[in-house]
């Protein structure tokens, strides 16, 4: 759902030092499934054409790591900022890029609304960014809430339990928030030291500065922090399965393939999200490149080899396996799976679509070994059944 009538931007701080995680690298940049966990939240703010600029805001020291992720993977609307010493400080840094010249060398135009999102929570959906973005246009802020898994209690001074709060009346506070950009723009520039160095809600902020009363927003599950360790286990897991949920299924620009594969990826459509593209594999132009980077993560290449003789052997030229094997290691760079699917059939007698319950299996198994994200697999699958 695509908020109309509104400009927007998004701002990410990813300059915290994940402490609690352990180790010496900052949760932001950890590799899940051989890719930063940063380069997946900014990737589902590039999905989203409605949104103008994707701001990320980390340390002095880490603005090089962060021009590398966006160049490797070919991100897109990326500005970056160089953070403060607390969280707000390096929110308000993000702000000041639309307003202040002095800040930066290009001023990019100021947006109507602005979404703050961290860059530790990688799941986030259009769905909810829409629902947070149209809350803060009417209310002027707004902000994705989930229910309290445990029971908040304050202890005494002696460590003792004092009391405890009523779960059911209290929410926990989640990201994305959304925020009339003059609001929360305001709100900063009145912030006293104390907010800035201690704070850690903007929409307490928006509140306490501007008596703006934020607009609260019913969150999904996956809209979870990655915090500790054992968050980065759960993320893998997320991604894993979300390998086995999307596919494209790429075939060449000739008809004959083209006919396949819009049967395959018909056949496919009640049990997987189906992308189809016709387009000449052995050419690597901007629409290729955009699909690389989209929404899908496995990629069927169908090539079909023409049979009009009797003969039942099989053969493909060199030049369609090259074509394939080329477009698999540039989509390895990129961390995607491909299949090779080479079919054969008798050009006057195929009357069905190719059976997917092979291709099926290949994409729901979960073997590391086998189809893992850090490992590309071409295959090359035969069937001579249709003839």
């Amino acid at each position: 759902m695509e908020p109309r009538g509104v400009s927007v931007s998004a701002v990410l701080p990813a300059g915290g030092s994940g402490e609690r995680l352990g180790g010496t690298t900052p949760k932001q940049f950890c590799a899940v499934q051989g890719r930063p966990l940063v380069s997946y939240a900014v990737r589902a703010m590039e999905r989203i054409s409605w949104i103008s600029d994707i701001i990320v805001v980390v340390s002095s020291e880490n603005i090089a790591t962060m021009k590398t992720i966006i160049e490797k993977y070919g991100h897109k609307r990326v500005t970056v900022v160089e953070g403060g010493v607390t969280r707000h400080r390096s929110i308000f840094n993000g702000l000041k890029v639309f307003a202040e010249k002095e800040f930066s060398s290009h001023l990019l135009q100021k947006p109507e609304v602005v979404i703050i999102h961290d860059a530790v929570r990688p799941f986030v959906e259009e769905d909810i960014l829409s629902k947070v973005v149209m809350a803060a246009k009417e209310h002027g802020a707004a902000g994705a809430i989930r229910p309290l898994v445990s029971t908040v209690i304050a202890s005494a001074a002696d460590g003792c339990l004092d009391h405890s709060l009523e779960r059911a009346r209290y929410r926990a506070s989640e990201m994305p928030q959304a925020f009339l950009f003059d609001v929360i723009y305001e709100a900063y520039q009145q912030c006293t030291d104390y907010d800035l160095d201690y704070g850690t809600e903007c929409l307490h902020l928006a509140l306490k500065y501007c008596k703006t009363n934020a607009k609260l927003v019913e969150g999904t599950t996956d809209l979870w922090k990655v915090t500790y360790k054992r968050d980065l286990y759960a993320a893998e897991s997320i991604i894993k399965d979300n390998l086995s949920q999307e596919v494209c299924v790429i075939t060449d620009a000739k008809e004959t393939a083209a006919q396949v594969g819009f049967l395959l990826s018909e056949s496919l459509k009640s049990q997987i999200k189906v992308e189809a593209v016709s387009i000449s594999q052995s050419k690597c132009d901007s629409h290729l490149q955009n699909i690389l980077s989209g929404q899908c993560y496995n990629f069927v290449c169908v090539n079909v080899h023409l049979d009009t003789s009797e003969n039942n052997s099989f053969s493909i030229g060199v030049e369609e396996l090259t074509s394939i094997k080329k477009f698999a290691r540039e989509t390895k760079k990129k961390n995607i799976l491909v299949y090779g699917l080479l079919i054969q059939y008798k050009a006057w007698g195929c009357k069905r679509p190719p059976d997917v319950i092979l291709f099926m299996s290949l994409i729901k198994r979960k073997y590391p070994e086998e189809i893992g994200p850090n490992r590309l697999r071409n295959r090359k699958l035969t069937d001579s059944n249709y003839k």
